[in-house]
């Protein structure tokens, strides 16, 4: 904690408000996708979990920060109609001074087929598993060197000031465990003989690595920026695929990527943007050259407000 408290970092480029107090409200929608390689010439099959649109509000006073949100029903009026997903969706999104750190546990259950008619559903529906469901959790650290005069906080928490264009190299690496199950087989009986998973009704995967990359805000007149940040990983992947009989195991290395995104306005006291993270693992399995994905997220439109916190 002294070490953060004496931190000092170069204020040409990016001014901190320790003495206000960021409420932001805000509209988030999270994803879980899940991709299965086809092997061949079919389609890979796209199964998306759906997951509602929320409304929320946060605070965020020194470095603690709080917020809360609900899925109301006037902005889920048609999300029915793609099939329910329940489950726990936990992303949390971590910027300590010299760190940018990722925690990730997700459980969505009930998941769609993109696109429509897929499957045998009709034209203009979509094909619907109730019983898929997913269990992930991990966690990415990357080190931020250039930490005096480039402010993730700025970008991605509303509670700093990026006043002029900079950048850093980043690195560190990843850990990520995870299954995907149903009570029958994933791939779907009408294209079964389409897919090499056929009759598979559970895969497990085990990830870790190192990674690097490279963050940058572009600001425009000191208040405009467009920020971006990529990590390239190198993961070492355990993967198994099962049903009744069998348990097919591979190990593969493959390249996985954590990335983070935004744009908007910001300044000493309003802040309007939208910001985009998210993360996708990719891995071979045993029944097929072509690798699976899973990939994950949170987009969110924000409006945030730094208030002066009057002293006693």
């Amino acid at each position: 904690m002294t070490a953060q408290k004496n931190f000092q970092h170069d204020t040409t480029y990016y001014e901190t408000f320790p003495q206000k107090t960021t409420v932001r409200l805000y509209l988030s929608k999270k994803y879980v996708h899940l991709n299965f390689p086809s092997g061949g010439n079919n389609e890979d099959l796209e199964y998306e979990a759906n997951p509602k649109l929320n409304l929320g509000a946060g605070i965020t006073i020194k470095n603690i920060s709080i917020n809360l949100f609900n899925g109301f029903s006037f902005l889920n009026k048609n999300s029915d109609e793609k099939g329910k997903t329940k489950g726990f969706n936990f992303q949390v999104h971590l910027y300590p001074r010299k760190w940018a750190i990722d925690l990730l546990y997700v459980s969505p259950k009930g998941y769609h087929l993109e696109p429509q008619g897929m499957a045998g559903a009709s034209a203009d529906k979509y094909y619907y598993r109730e019983d898929v469901k997913t269990t992930f959790f991990g966690i990415s650290a990357y080190q931020v060197p250039n930490k005096k005069r480039f402010s993730y906080r700025a970008a991605l928490l509303q509670t700093e000031w990026q006043k002029r264009s900079a950048g850093s190299i980043i690195y560190g690496g990843e850990i990520h465990h995870g299954t995907v199950q149903g009570d029958s087989a994933i791939v779907p009986a009408s294209l079964s003989s389409k897919y090499p998973q056929r009759g598979i009704n559970k895969i497990n995967v085990l990830s870790f690595g190192p990674g690097a990359g490279y963050a940058y805000t572009l600001v425009i007149g000191q208040h405009f920026f467009i920020t971006g940040s990529m990590v390239i990983n190198l993961d070492l992947n355990f993967i198994r695929e099962e049903d009744e009989v069998r348990k097919e195991k591979n190990v593969s290395l493959n390249p996985s990527d954590v990335f983070k995104a935004a744009l908007g306005y910001n300044g000493r006291k309003w802040n309007i943007s939208a910001n985009w993270a998210g993360s996708a693992l990719s891995m071979q399995g045993s029944l097929t050259p072509e690798n699976y994905v899973f990939s994950s997220g949170n987009v969110r439109i924000v409006v945030a407000h730094k208030f002066d916190r009057h002293k006693k």
